[in-house]
Order: C-alpha cells, then structure tokens, then sequence
C-alpha cells in the first residue's frame, strides 16, 4: 500500500486511530436540522394533495401519445417537456441532444399452419431482424428455460423455429425480471447458432391477456442474425397446448421490420436554483415503446418527479444546492439519455450530492433503499424517519438509483431508490395496455410527495453521502 509505505507503518496506524473517531464523529453528526426537517414534512402534506404529478402524465399520454426513441413522436415529446417544465417555473431548461440507432416495427403475422391452423398474437422485439416479405415457416421446438435451448446440440435445429417457453415470477419488487429478460437477446444468438430460421419467446410478463410484451433485445457480435418476436402469454398457453398434442406444429412467422440508421434523441433538463454550484439530480425517462401510451412506464416518472419540483417552486422556498429535473431520452433501447448525460456532465459529478430516476411505474413507494457510503449510512436513517409517515419503511444500502442512473453510479455518484409497489408493473411493462387508466392520481400523489420531501433534505442537509476520502501524504 502506497499510503502506508510513504508514511511508515507506526505513522499509518496513528492515522488510522486518529482518523476513526473523526469519520465516527461525521458520521454521528445529524445532517438535518429541525427547520429543514419541517420544511420536507410540509412539501410532503403539499404533495399528498397535489394533483399536479396526475396532470403531467395525462398531458403527456394524451398530447403525444407512444414516444419510440428517435422517432418524431420522440422528438414532439422533447419539445412537449420544454414547454412543460418553463410553465411549471423550472429555469435553464435546454435539450441536451445525441443520436441513436432507429428501429421501427411494420406488419407482424404468426399463425399455426398445422395442425390446428389459427392465429397467434405476438410482437416483434426492438432491435430484431425482418423476415421475408412472406414471412418464415418451421417446425416449432419447444425449450422450457433459455438455459435449456443454451445446452443444446449445435446440430438438429436447422430450418425449425425455437420456441423458449419460459415464466416469469411475479414480485413487489420486480425481482422475477432480471431472469426472465434473458431470453428477449439469448433465444434469437442461440436459435441463430443452430440454424433456426427465426425464435419465439414466452413474453418478458405477469399477465394473462392477449397482449404481447416487446423490449429491447440485441444480437451482439454473431455470424447470423434471425428475427425474434415474443407470444402473449395466452398465446404462448395455447401453442405449448397444441405441441402436448403429440404432433409436429409449424408455424409461420412475418415480422416487417426496418433499421434506416441514426436518429436524433436527447435529454430535456430544467432546474431549480441553487445557492450553491452542487446538485441534486431526479427524473424520468421520456421514451416509451410503440405500443401503449407509455403511461407507466416511464409517464409515471415524468409526472412524479416535475410533480415534485412543481411543489417545492409552489412553496416559494429556495434550495441551497441545485435542483435538476431531467426527462431522459431513449432508455428503452439502451440507456442513452443516461450514459450520455453522465459523460456530458463527467467534469461536474464530484458536485452531484445524489441521483434517483422514477421508472418503476405508479405504485405507491414503500421502501427508501440508499447507495451511500457506510460513514453516511446514519443519513439514511435521518431520511428514513422523516418519509415513514408516507407509509415508507427503510431499505438496504445496495440501491441501483433507476437505470438511468447507471453513469453517476459508476462513477460514484451516491443514489437512491424509492422502492414502488410493482406487483402488476409486468402486467402492464410494454404493451398496448400500458395506458392512463392504469394510474391512480391518488398513488402518483404520494410519489410526488415522497419526491418532494427526499429532493429538498437532500438538497438542504449539512454535508454529502460520499465516504471521507484520506489524501494520499506527499513523497
């Protein structure tokens, strides 16, 4: 250790007791004042009552509508947040633009040809390949798990279509989705491998309606690329029924989709003042896919966290530390608004205090997780009493702060999650039914409320959540 050697070892080891009581002393050291402490408790009873975060999103589903990343809708979103956050009294607010891959969806057909003959309900995934203007037809095979299609032979699977059959667990917390997502990329790399001429999915859900699940999926570095679309759940029942049978089925497959290059994206952002340069950033994505309206996700978070910002500039009160609401673009297909803020911003991320993104849909928040260093961890504690009257209980300390907080968490950026009850959140996650109707006003309140009172004590404590960081001593 550079540290050690440079002081010496009996030098080293009085720093580190000299240093222990310090950090213990930080540590213990309230980071909210009672003045603060109040001021968060009023912008909590001003949200609770707020219809405001409700308003956002019905303006934006209804003025816009589904909002592909890079697509015009897109781009009329981009404008739509402009004009929404200068009406609501944010300052600074500007579009930070980049550009993206385009990916756009025609005529999608799936049917049994033999031998039961009817229709299928299916959705091609983002990214994926067209068929032929025909379409392609082939003897289904059936894996349970992706797992299953992984181990099998690289041989026998040549001119048939792959079926992965697998479930996706419900949760709270969305837990079952980081398994199940594996397959919208892993079943078309591996059908492709094998020969296959296109691949089916189980949708990446929690329903049982007729209403496919799409999402991003992504071929990698392959030799042969083959569409892929997912069955709605339904669908998915009914063909594993027919294959029960006993008797081959083949299906026919036609997925009309274009690539037609890049296409301009970006980050809408606006601010409330601060006294000082150091920030607090929350927010949304803007995107959605083409299906539904885009509601819940992410029109919920863009409600939530201008909502927030609405109530604390309605409460005529000023921020020590700056407040940044950004509306993210083109999450959905990679994560580009986030990625690409934090490298526009990389110069500034030492003034960033914390960074949360509501996407996780319009659940009630019942959990307050943090990603703080362990000498700040008493901080969280502090936050944790404050928010409990909204029904939000304390969490662990391994938040991922919302995916668009990807950048500032690798790069250090202290983040939180306000955990949102997502028990149906994969009924709904990219499908036609994700719509207005699924909110309720009453639930996005308490978002906003929580928001509200999170962002001003972040905004207003003594101090940041970064652990002390000891100098390295001069040679």
């Amino acid at each position: 250790m550079k540290f050690a050697a440079n002081l010496g070892a009996s030098a080293f080891a009085a720093a580190i007791m000299l240093a222990a009581p310090l950090a213990q002393a930080q540590a213990q050291a309230p980071a909210l004042d009672e003045e603060t402490i109040d001021e968060a408790e009023m912008l909590m009873d001003a949200g609770l009552s707020s219809t405001i975060g409700y308003e956002v999103v019905e303006s934006l589903t209804t003025e816009i509508g589904p909002r592909l990343a890079g697509s015009e809708a897109e781009a009329r979103a981009r404008d739509w947040a402009v004009a929404k956050m200068t009406a609501l009294g944010l300052k600074n607010v500007r579009i930070d633009p980049f550009d993206v891959p385009y990916w756009e969806r025609g005529i999608e057909e799936a049917e049994i040809i033999s031998p039961y003959p009817q229709s299928l309900e299916l959705t091609a995934l983002g990214g994926s390949v067209a068929t032929t203007e025909k379409g392609v037809t082939g003897e289904i095979v059936r894996f349970e798990t992706l797992a299953d299609l992984q181990d099998a032979p690289m041989t026998g699977l040549e001119g048939k279509i792959v079926f992965v059959d697998e479930y996706m667990t419900r949760t709270q917390d969305g837990s079952g989705y980081g398994v199940a997502v594996a397959k919208r990329s892993g079943a078309a790399i591996e059908a492709g491998k094998r020969g296959a001429v296109a691949a089916l999915i189980r949708s990446v859900g929690t329903d049982s309606h007729r209403f496919p699940h799409t999402g991003q999926m992504r071929y990698g570095e392959v030799d042969r690329k083959v569409p892929i679309a997912a069955l709605s759940a339904p669908d998915a029942d009914q063909l594993q029924r027919a294959l029960e049978r006993g008797r081959p089925v083949t299906v026919r497959v036609r997925l009309d989709t274009v690539s037609p290059g890049t296409r301009p994206s970006g980050n809408v952002i606006g601010e409330i003042p601060g006294r000082t340069d150091e920030i607090v950033v929350i927010g949304g994505h803007l995107d959605s896919w083409d299906l539904g309206t885009g509601a819940v996700d992410d029109g919920a978070g863009i409600g939530i966290t201008m909502g927030a910002a609405k109530v604390i500039l309605e409460s005529g009160l000023k921020p020590e530390r700056t407040i940044r609401i950004v509306a993210f673009g083109a999450e959905e297909i990679g994560l580009y608004g986030g990625i690409h803020y934090a490298e526009k911003y990389a110069a500034d991320l030492d003034k960033h205090i914390v960074g949360a993104e509501s996407d996780f849909g319009a659940g009630q928040i019942y959990q307050f997780q943090t990603r703080f260093g362990e000498t700040k961890l008493d901080r969280a504690k502090e936050f944790q009493r404050v928010l409990a009257p909204l029904g939000i209980g304390p969490g662990n300390n391994e938040a991922s702060g919302g995916p668009d907080m990807i950048g500032l968490r690798g790069a250090g950026v202290p983040v939180v999650t306000l955990k949102q009850n997502g028990w149906d959140y994969f009924d709904l996650h990219h499908t036609h039914d994700d719509t207005l109707d699924k909110i309720d006003p009453d639930d996005i309140a308490q978002n906003v409320a929580a928001y509200a009172a999170f962002v001003w004590m972040a905004a207003n404590m003594d101090g940041d959540f970064r652990d002390p960081v000891m100098m390295e001593a001069s040679q």
